[in-house]
């Protein structure tokens, strides 16, 4: 069964829906504030989010767009007690697929969901992941963990091809500096940032003769594979 998170600092109304929604056959985990809830989404994979917009530490705004910023496709629904246009259209703009205003059934929720995750895309089951990506004028296999363009190649090392995959999955999209740490080398310690900063560096360095490919560095936020 698909996985839901689901962050509400309202600790009555948040164990109700969770066990409201775990009765319904939805594994659900709860975080009382937006910083558990992060915490929450590096830690575990999810089918879909569930945000309270005004919490404590990190709103739902906030929250979002750092999910989004993850590089995870992940359906997101808004819970707010506001019902202003500038609010709904605030939550549509961070990726919002959907948002129930407070207060509300249960039964709708659980409807609204249903419906995301029936029209929602994911990968097919049994299907394998790319392992070739075309990067501009440049071919990476990833099974080999090779780089070629023009009859020439480079092997690269395990950190740089888990990186550059990242890239490659998230391409033109920003990917959050937490998040890669996370993601590959399994904490983001000062140490470990300054380590992803030198594997950066190096895989500029052999995309650097494809002038149309671009790291760039996004102040506060992470890093971006441009193409184009």
């Amino acid at each position: 069964m698909p996985n839901l998170l689901l962050v509400e600092d309202d600790a009555n109304l948040g164990s109700l829906l969770q066990e409201y929604l775990i009765d319904k056959g939805f594994p659900t985990d709860l975080a009382t504030d937006g910083q558990k809830g992060w915490q929450s989404f590096v830690d575990k994979t999810y089918d879909l989010c569930i945000f309270d917009v005004m919490m404590p530490k990190k709103d739902g705004f906030s929250l979002a767009k750092e999910v989004r910023m993850s590089g995870r496709d992940v359906p997101i629904i808004f819970l707010t007690a506001k019902s202003m246009k500038e609010d709904t259209m605030q939550g549509f703009r961070v990726g919002a697929d959907d948002y129930v205003t407070k207060p509300f059934d249960r039964e709708e929720l659980l409807l609204r969901i249903e419906a995301i995750l029936r029209r929602y895309k994911k990968q097919p089951e049994g299907q394998e992941e790319a392992k070739i990506y075309q990067v501009g004028q440049y071919s990476f296999d990833y099974s080999h963990q090779q780089l070629s363009a023009n009859d020439k190649s480079v092997r690269l090392t395990s950190k740089e091809s888990e990186l550059l995959k990242l890239f490659c999955q998230n391409l033109n999209q920003p990917i959050s500096r937490s998040f890669a740490l996370k993601t590959i080398w399994g904490d983001d310690s000062y140490f470990n940032a300054r380590s992803m900063d030198v594997y950066i560096t190096k895989l500029r360095k052999y995309l650097r003769e494809d002038t149309s490919i671009q790291i760039m560095n996004l102040h506060g936020e992470g890093f971006k594979l441009m193409v184009g």
